[in-house]
């Protein structure tokens, strides 16, 4: 579907011109639709597939053709898990907004508190926060949300995943306004939390689910391979990195402190590279990311935090240096290549403590990988076995002869107590004490 058949403002298309865009993704061609007549929106897809979007266009539509609700309250609201994410959000929202009198902030966490203040009192017509950092804004009244018209979640099951449950309920509450629009997007609908929250925070949603959160990416390719251990994955991955043609390549580790190890043994293969995790003060990783992105250096070595939220079109391989715990994790790390209709490469290296997280991974995306092999570094590790199932000891009955009790033989005490027919005895042998009881059935009214 071509966007110029939406019916977007004039405005709008120029600006989608002006950015290269022409026709709509999956998402998109069903999302679209559904937010611009005004219903909430419960909508999951997989990354790289083009969600931001999906929700950033009904979003400037609305502002171009409404008559807003407050003349000081933003507009519109964008929630994102990350600061990176929200950094991105932002970057594309400015430039659909470069030629309008719309205004916009970016608010997240690890920024002058006091900066972002004074850019509330300019009073934007939209906001692109992290839920923790505009919760603090709320909190000193520093931004008010009764007349927010749409309130947009992106990657809602990630800032579950974070903590922000009670974020999220409480910026629901702010902007409680009954015309309120909600739009929330996940990598999954699938979810007891997601669904709860969702249900929460949407009235009457539309559901557009665009395959699942856990789909593969068909304009990546994937390759396994089997180490043996840690110098063996070095030497994989010098190898791949040298000598294969490379654009801008994206390694994946498990610490922050192999960041920094392994950005310092790739910089000696000759590739200019850097270091990006959570030890990096924000401005730093802004710089880092922004150096990137501007194509100033060949190889980011990151931890999962640039796992979501980077779109870089120009990346052209992803390493995964060590899998991640979470099998989701993989998905995302995995698409920060093949973007914006580009093929890319995802390399996975498989080592014996990496193997139950491969198992893993496999299972969550309900395929089995081939394995490849590359000439001169061919690995002595095949996989592990699955642990045997434990066998069932039966228990064998005592012999005749030692249960066997001589008749003229007195039956001694054995101090355990005794089942009582209640009949024969005349009480309920198996009553609490009184006090037990009455504590009993305290503490579960208590409990109701």
């Amino acid at each position: 579907m071509l966007f110029k058949e939406f019916g977007f403002d004039n405005r709008i298309l120029k600006s989608i011109d002006h950015l290269g865009f022409n026709e709509a993704t999956e998402i998109q061609s069903r999302a679209i639709p559904e937010a611009m007549v005004g219903r909430d929106l419960l909508a999951s897809s997989k990354t790289g597939s083009g969600k931001t979007l999906a929700y950033l266009l009904p979003a400037l539509h609305r502002v171009y053709k409404k008559k807003a609700l407050s003349k000081r309250d933003p507009r519109v609201v964008i929630l994102v898990p990350t600061r990176e994410l929200a950094k991105q959000v932002y970057g594309q929202l400015r430039l659909l907004l470069a030629a309008s009198r719309f205004t916009s902030i970016l608010i997240q966490g690890g920024e002058n508190f006091n900066d972002q203040h004074k850019l509330l009192q300019k009073d934007p017509h939209f906001i692109v926060a992290t839920p923790g950092r505009l919760v603090d804004h709320l909190k000193q009244r520093h931004v008010f949300l009764e007349g927010l018209e749409l309130l947009i979640l992106d990657e809602a099951d990630r800032m579950l995943d974070l903590g922000f449950a009670d974020a999220m309920r409480a910026i629901n509450t702010a902007a409680s306004h009954r015309q309120r629009q909600t739009l929330f997007f996940s990598a999954t609908l699938d979810n007891t939390d997601v669904s709860e929250i969702a249900g929460e925070l949407l009235r009457e949603p539309s559901r557009v689910a665009v395959g699942q959160g856990f789909d593969e990416h068909s304009d990546i390719g994937q390759h396994i391979l089997l180490c043996d251990h840690l110098d063996h994955k070095e030497a994989l991955l010098k190898h791949l990195l040298v000598d294969q043609a490379i654009k801008q390549v994206i390694v994946f580790t498990a610490t922050k402190n192999d960041t920094v190890r392994l950005s310092e043994i790739i910089a000696g293969w000759g590739l200019t590279t850097q270091a990006l995790n959570g030890n990096l003060s924000q401005s730093a990783r802004n710089k880092t990311m922004e150096s990137f992105a501007k194509g100033q250096f060949d190889v980011l070595v990151s931890t999962d935090v640039a796992s979501r939220g980077l779109d870089i079109a120009s990346v052209s391989h992803v390493f995964n240096f060590d899998l991640p715990k979470q099998a989701e994790e993989f998905v995302h790390r995995t698409g920060r290549t093949g973007r914006a209709g580009f093929k890319g490469e995802a390399y996975s290296l498989v080592g014996p403590k990496d193997w139950a997280n491969f198992k893993a991974i496999e299972a969550f995306l309900q395929k089995t990988f081939d394995t490849e092999v590359v000439e001169g570094l061919e690995p002595k590790f095949k996989g592990l076995m699955p642990p045997k199932p434990a066998r069932a000891v039966s228990k064998k009955p005592a012999s005749k002869v030692q249960n066997k009790i001589p008749k003229n033989s007195a039956k001694k005490a054995t101090g355990k107590a005794r089942f009582h027919d209640n009949q024969q005895d005349g009480f309920d042998a198996f009553k609490l004490p009184t006090k037990r009881f009455e504590k009993q059935v305290n503490t579960d009214d208590g409990e109701d």
